[in-house]
Order: structure tokens, then C-alpha cells, then sequence
């Protein structure tokens, strides 16, 4: 992986406007899929920010072109896992140190996620406070399909979106474009990509950029989402997704998708019967266990996966069949049947793995600490439907009771009644108590 200090250079750009610090990926030709010498340009960079007085607020994005980050450059860690080179396990320690930074840091940090967003461009953006998608981001965590697993954090966000949502995009890869990224809660905002430039204009000439004073600016720029499509896993196919990814085990999920008679049905089986039978079962216990974890937890449980997935079959097989040689896979084993669950546990999550990861960030937490500037998740608005909430109290509410509420803890983010309406129409029932239409959350 080692490049000339020119290249490597020229493949990260930093920047400096007023009190914005930039990190600019200028890889465009490899859709700014990131390798080990542009982590370490990124990494000292950021941690120099953070200890500065002048520097207020760190953004990241991309130097333009279809890609923000399509991912990790799998094809060199293959190559170099197979010369046995320890420089493949090297690339994703530092990785995870660098996402987990980002996760850390209490200096605003800004993604711009304008362009192809997959795998190690998600560990970059996706912990952090602020996550823009415009209608140009293409969001998927498609490890599975190549022999891996969805990690860079995704046992940590997987889990914490939206009842099984996290579980289907992590098995099956789903794409998700545009305004679709925020409603899924992978974004905070949603801002068209012509609004870019005056936005990290507006951004730099703010005196004093808290937290929140840069989640007003970011809202002022946001697209009115009236004009946009609702989000298209929403209704029917949401409500099919919990239905069928709430297993512990991929069996169960196959047998409940094959019950769906439903194009969305026809589309997930089909995924789901593309994907590497051992990722797919690594995949869902590491889900599953990471919703319980912390967040340095969660980055130590997928260093010690990854280093099984650098000595199996899969994950070689997968990046060549998929990324150099265009065809389909060759599995082993080639089925879900082959693969025994407690073979996975013995083998992927109770035998130790050679090396341990080591964070230099103390920062730990269990919840994103910034979830205010997300759109309300479900159990948000659950809370309050059913008075759990603590100021709402034991007053049952209408729906348009419900959507003020969250307008008002939100600060009449875009997006919001759109979201609570889609969950209100899925989730709950209306009670006629004297006429007040209060409504009853459906379990």
C-alpha cells in the first residue's frame, strides 16, 4: 500500500475557512475508496483540530465526482492477507481508531455524504453528529455480498435504527438513494447538492459553532421535504421488514421472506440468496450481539471478526469473483444449511483472534449522544404516544398532537412530520375518547 508522499497527498486534501478545518477525499477514480495511507493523512490531521482553539468546526466531503467514499479498498487487503502481509489487519485497526475518533470528538464534525456512500465512507460519516445526504447519496453496507461482514461500526448503528431496519440493510445490502438515507436514520439532514457551497460558506463565518448553532445553520439549507418522496421502505414493506428480520436465526428470516407474496418479497429472497451463507450468519449474531454493546465494544468485537475473515475462504473468494473477475461466487459452504450456528460461535466468537484493538479515544457511550439533531426514531415517538415520555405525562394525544410535539423538540426540522405521520399510520390506532381521536400504539 505504499505510494509515493506526493499521492498520498494528493488523495486527501486539507483545507482551512475561517474556523472550518477540511478533510477533502480526492481519490475520484477509485470513487474515493479509502486505503491505509489516506487514513493516516486523516488521522493526525483531525486529532490536531481537536486539540486547537482556532479550529471550530471539521467537515469532510469528497472532491466531487460520483463517489464520497464507496468504501475500503477491499482488493489491496485481499491481496495482501493472501501474501500473508500483516500491513491487511494493519489497514483496518487504523480505520477503526480513525471512525472511532470521529465518534469521539467534541468538536463539530460535519459528513457531507454527497455521492456513493458504502462501508469504510459510512465509518466515516456515519458516527458523526451531523451526516448531509443529497439526492446524489447512495447509501448500502454490502459486505455481505463479497464475503464480510458490515462493519467500521456497523454492529453499534445497525441495531440502533428503527426496529429491524438495521438487520435487513446489513444482510441483504440494500441500496438506499437520496432523501431515503435520512428517513432510515443513517442522516441527520437533507440538503440539496447545489446548496452545498453557501452552506459551508454560512458554517465558516458562524463567531461561536455549537452543536446546535450548526444544526440551525445545516437546517436553514435543508431541502423542503414536502416537495420530496416519502421514504420508499415505508407502510407495507416496513411493516414486512419487522416481520421478518426479527429472528435470531437466517433460516427463520429466509422462511418468513418466503412467505411475503410481494415484489419486496421476491427482491429480498433473491438477495439474501446471493450472499455468503457464513456472512450472513456472522452478520446477524454480530447484530444481534452489538445492540448491547458499546461503542468500543462494538469496534473490538469486528477487529476479532475481521481477523477470521482475513484467514476463511469467503471474503477472498467474494472481492474476486465480485470486484476483479465479474461473476458469481463460489460460497463454501454454499449453503445456510452447511453453515452450523454453533460452528460460527465457536469458531467466529468464542476463539480468540491473535490481535486485540487498541483505542486511544476514552470516549464510550451506549446511545449517540447527538440523536437530538435526527429525525424522532420510533421508540422516540413511541414514548410519547404512550406517555412514557416524561413531559407528556398521562394526557393521551391526537396524532397532530403527536407531529406538534415533535416539531417543537426539534425545532421544525424538515422531515418530521413525514416521519411521525409514516410511524403513526404503521403503529397506532385511533381511540374516539369523547371525540378527543387519542391514539393507542399497536404492539
Amino acid at each position: 500500500m505504499s505510494t509515493a508522499a506526493s499521492s498520498v497527498e494528493s488523495e486527501v486534501l486539507h483545507r482551512s475557512n475561517l474556523g472550518v478545518r477540511s478533510v477533502v477525499l480526492n481519490r475520484p477514480k477509485k470513487l474515493n475508496a479509502l486505503n491505509l495511507e489516506m487514513v493516516r493523512a486523516i488521522t493526525p490531521e483531525i486529532q490536531a483540530w481537536e486539540k486547537s482553539d482556532l479550529a471550530k468546526v471539521i467537515l469532510l466531503k469528497s472532491c466531487g465526482g460520483k463517489g464520497f467514499c464507496a468504501g475500503g479498498d477491499v482488493k489491496t487487503v485481499v491481496d495482501l492477507a493472501a501474501a500473508g502481509d500483516p500491513q491487511a489487519t494493519k489497514f483496518f485497526e487504523e480505520e477503526y481508531q480513525l471512525d472511532h475518533l470521529i465518534a469521539s470528538l467534541d468538536t463539530p464534525f460535519v459528513a457531507v455524504m454527497d455521492g456513493i456512500t458504502m462501508g469504510g465512507g459510512v465509518g466515516l460519516s456515519v458516527h458523526a453528529p451531523f451526516r448531509i445526504a443529497t439526492e446524489n447519496t447512495l447509501f448500502a453496507m454490502p459486505e455481505t455480498a463479497i464475503g464480510f461482514l458490515p462493519e467500521v461500526g456497523g454492529s453499534f448503528f445497525l441495531p440502533r435504527l428503527d426496529g429491524q431496519l438495521g438487520v435487513y440493510l446489513g444482510l441483504t445490502g440494500k441500496r438506499l438513494k437520496g432523501v431515503d438515507v435520512l428517513y432510515a436514520g443513517v442522516a441527520t439532514h437533507f440538503v440539496p447538492s447545489s446548496r452545498l457551497e453557501a452552506l459551508e460558506a454560512r458554517i465558516a463565518e458562524i463567531e461561536n459553532p455549537s452543536h446546535d448553532v450548526i444544526n440551525g445553520a445545516i437546517e436553514e439549507f435543508s431541502a423542503e421535504l414536502e416537495q420530496e418522496p416519502g421514504f420508499s421502505l415505508s407502510g407495507d414493506i416496513r411493516a414486512a421488514i419487522d416481520r421478518c428480520f426479527k429472528y435470531d436465526t437466517v433460516e427463520e428470516i429466509v422462511a418468513a421472506v418466503e412467505k411475503e407474496d410481494s415484489e419486496w418479497g421476491k427482491e429480498t429472497l433473491k438477495l439474501l440468496n446471493s450472499m455468503s451463507p457464513t456472512s450472513l450468519k456472522v452478520t446477524l449474531h454480530q447484530l444481534r450481539t452489538g445492540a448491547a454493546l458499546s461503542i468500543k465494544q462494538c469496534f473490538k468485537m469486528e477487529y476479532h471478526l475481521v481477523q477470521k475473515f482475513l484467514q476463511g475462504h469467503d471474503f477472498s473468494e467474494g472481492v474476486t469473483a465480485t470486484l476483479v473477475e465479474r461473476r458469481s461466487a463460489n460460497w463454501n459452504p454454499a449453503t445456510l444449511q452447511e453453515v452450523k450456528q454453533q460452528h460460527i460461535r465457536a469458531d467466529y466468537f468464542e476463539s480468540p483472534s491473535p490481535l486485540r484493538l487498541e483505542l486511544p479515544s476514552v470516549k464510550d457511550y451506549k446511545q449517540y449522544p447527538y440523536r437530538k439533531y435526527m429525525l424522532p426514531s420510533e421508540e422516540d415517538i413511541k414514548r410519547v404516544v404512550t406517555g412514557d415520555a416524561t413531559d407528556v405525562g398521562n394526557f393521551a394525544l391526537n396524532r397532530e398532537q403527536v407531529i406538534e410535539y415533535f416539531m417543537r423538540d426539534r425545532n421544525g426540522k424538515q422531515g418530521v412530520p413525514q416521519k411521525v405521520s409514516e410511524v403513526l399510520d404503521r403503529k397506532t390506532q385511533v381511540i374516539d375518547k369523547d371525540n378527543g381521536k387519542s391514539l393507542k400504539w399497536i404492539y
